[in-house]
């Protein structure tokens, strides 16, 4: 078969990091023999050539190069490339991992759109990763039309030939900054890119001793030069104009006036924050035209004026009170309709946890020069957010707390100016309504609620709550989408997630009243609450006894604020015998139900599943005492005698 896709993955001492890189390539659901996976080994002095010749010798689809220490990951990737024999090429670092299905819908949808370059979703487990860019499919994406140049990271699907006929490689060397020069130059020479955004390909990992090469402090001054190659990239391949501005406006925005700000800036040290001033200071005053600036948030635009004008000490002030500001989301409704979970939620930024405040009817100006002092700062961009509040928007994203993937949800809002007082002054306050679709809920796990806004300068995220305890919603768990989903407050935080299939005793099920349950002649009916849509559901009754194991079809329809479980039992396999109880859900779970089915000549009896009598309760409390008293015996013995 022809080789679709050729996996390069430039190595270097990744230790146990490894094993999810090699796991997760092997579990690709493209056939075997269309990909193959290139290990390129940069000099590891770890164990790590050993375990990957051991690999290569066992997989007929890994192949492992080594080479001396080139300092970086330019030449690993190029010997890749000149290695590949498939028809994409994919880079991936040794400490991250793909989807099970990155590399099969990378290459459908990269076929299926003619793409020199395709870019799949990604998630950051403790690291951050583009957002806007993976609201939705771009299946032809430009640097025009799509936030492409948010994402410079070379992890990404490139077609062979594509490389091979422009000459693209990456620059070698001990150097920074080498993917930007790489990528920026096959977004602005593609014939097309897709960017695929409905299921995540990619996670960045965070190692738990942040020593991935991207969390590493780095020489400013080589930083710096090595950001003015990406820059002669695009102005190689873009004439001067909005276009060439909007560009450069990345760099920036991303490289310069966010290392300025807030938290960010303040964590570093002194000497450090300035040695970075003065090398973006020069990049500024050498390389931006007036226009680079002039896009950017009101926040954004101060911090670059003052950068220009090299005023040091009025970026860490204007930092310092930046550090105060945060987002709050509190929720105001959550409840199931028809099998869509609706969220209503109000949001707005607070300053030193007080709510802001801004004046109203404020007229938007351009900011002409650096502010004269940070009280002329504050004033302008308080003035400027107010009279941009028509541009404010909020989001509900759903992230999976395990894998970080996280999607958009479908949300409507309104803007509303509260008045502040008496001096005209008004809080800025988003209200909406988010649906979350289970359906879209795509792993078993749980899923934490986001809020995210853009207001003014700034976008920021939170978790959703804590809604005062007196009026926190409530809703109970669903059947729906072909999950079990239990959304509920986080303790002691309060803040939203939904439990996706996973929840057992939270799900209330102990709660069924015997009363409510009725077995007459074969027809079994239960009251369960679990939400359920408006056409209802197909559900499994597990019935388990000594005499075996039987399943039973049953129904779920709406009743009230829960679901009506019937089902007809086999009476005649029931006779003489007592069954346990349980719910099939749509994955491969069964919950257990409270009570007995017994199998008599005239039917069946609804029991109680009886409970531990009062002497097993004591012996089980007896046996936790003695098991700690012994513990705590032998620890005190090994410290006496020096043993571990």
């Amino acid at each position: 078969m022809p080789i679709k896709v050729s996996v390069v993955v430039p190595v270097y001492n990744p230790g146990v990091y490894v094993e999810d890189c090699i796991d997760s390539l092997l579990r690709q659901s493209l056939p075997p023999d269309e990909y193959e996976v290139i290990f390129v080994d940069d000099g590891s002095t770890d164990d790590t050539p050993a375990r990957l010749d051991a690999l290569a010798a066992a997989e007929p689809r890994v192949t492992v190069l080594h080479q001396e220490n080139s300092g970086w990951s330019g030449k690993p990737r190029n010997v890749g490339i000149d290695t590949a024999r498939g028809e994409y090429v994919m880079f991936v670092d040794n400490d991250d991992h793909l989807g099970d299905e990155a590399l099969e819908r990378m290459y459908d949808y990269g076929t299926a759109n003619g793409a020199d370059v395709v870019v799949g979703k990604m998630a950051g487990k403790g690291r951050g990763v583009p957002v806007e860019l993976f609201r939705r499919n771009h299946p032809r994406a430009t640097v025009e039309n799509a936030p492409l140049i948010d994402s410079l990271t070379p992890h990404k699907m490139f077609r062979r030939a594509f490389l091979d006929d422009i000459g693209l490689r990456f620059p070698e060397g001990p150097r920074r900054l080498e993917d930007h020069v790489f990528v920026t130059e096959a977004y602005l020479r593609a014939a097309n890119v897709s960017v695929l955004g409905d299921y995540v390909c990619y996670y960045h990992v965070r190692r738990d001793d942040a020593s991935n090469a991207g969390f590493q402090r780095f020489d400013p001054g080589g930083y710096f030069k090595n950001l003015r190659e990406a820059l002669d990239v695009v102005e190689q391949y873009t004439e001067p104009g909005p276009l060439r501005d909007r560009l450069f406006r990345r760099w920036l925005r991303v490289e310069m006036v966010e290392r300025m700000r807030a938290r960010r800036l303040l964590a570093l040290p002194a000497d450090y924050r300035r040695e970075l001033f003065e090398e973006m200071h020069q990049v500024v005053v050498e390389r931006f035209g007036p226009g680079v600036a002039a896009g950017l948030q009101p926040t954004q635009q101060v911090v670059a004026a003052l950068m220009t004008a090299d005023r040091y000490d009025d970026v860490e002030a204007f930092a310092e009170w930046e550090a105060g500001i945060a987002l709050t989301a509190v929720p105001e409704h959550v409840a199931w309709e028809d099998g869509t979970l609706r969220v209503g939620f109000s949001a707005e930024y607070t300053s030193a946890a007080e709510p802001m405040t801004f004046v109203a009817g404020t007229p938007r100006t351009p900011l002409d020069g650096p502010p004269e002092d940070l009280a002329a700062a504050i004033a302008w961009v308080s003035a400027n957010t107010a009279a941009r509040f028509g541009q404010a928007t909020a989001d509900l994203l759903v992230r999976e707390r395990a894998s970080a993937a996280q999607y958009f949800q479908p949300v409507e809002f309104t803007r509303q100016e509260v008045p502040a007082g008496d001096d005209g002054r008004v809080r800025l306050v988003l209200h909406a309504t988010a649906a979350v679709d289970p359906a879209a809920l795509t792993d078993a796990g749980v899923w934490d609620a986001l809020v995210r806004v853009r207001l003014g300068g700034w976008t920021k995220e939170c978790r959703l709550g804590p809604a005062p305890r007196g009026a926190r919603p409530t809703p109970s768990a669903a059947l729906a989408g072909g999950h079990v989903v239990l959304p509920y407050w986080t303790s002691p935080h309060a803040h939203l997630a939904l439990d996706v299939d996973r929840a057992t005793g939270r799900l209330g099920l102990g709660a069924i009243s015997l009363d409510e349950v009725t077995a007459s002649g074969d027809r079994l009916r239960i009251p369960l609450p679990l939400h359920v849509p408006g056409d209802g559901a197909e559900a499994t009754l597990r019935l388990t006894s000594s005499h075996g194991t039987l399943e039973v079809p049953a129904t779920l329809s709406p009743q009230m604020s829960g679901a009506l479980l019937e089902a007809v039992l086999p009476l005649g396999e029931l006779r003489g015998a007592a069954w346990r109880v349980a719910l099939g859900t749509p994955g491969p779970r069964f919950l257990a139900l409270p009570f007995v089915l017994r199998g008599g000549v005239g039917g069946v009896r609804v029991v109680r599943v009886p409970g531990p009598n009062a002497l097993r309760r004591l012996v089980r409390r007896v046996r936790r005492r003695l098991g700690t008293a012994m513990g705590r015996t032998a620890t005190r013995l090994r410290a006496r005698t020096g043993r571990r």
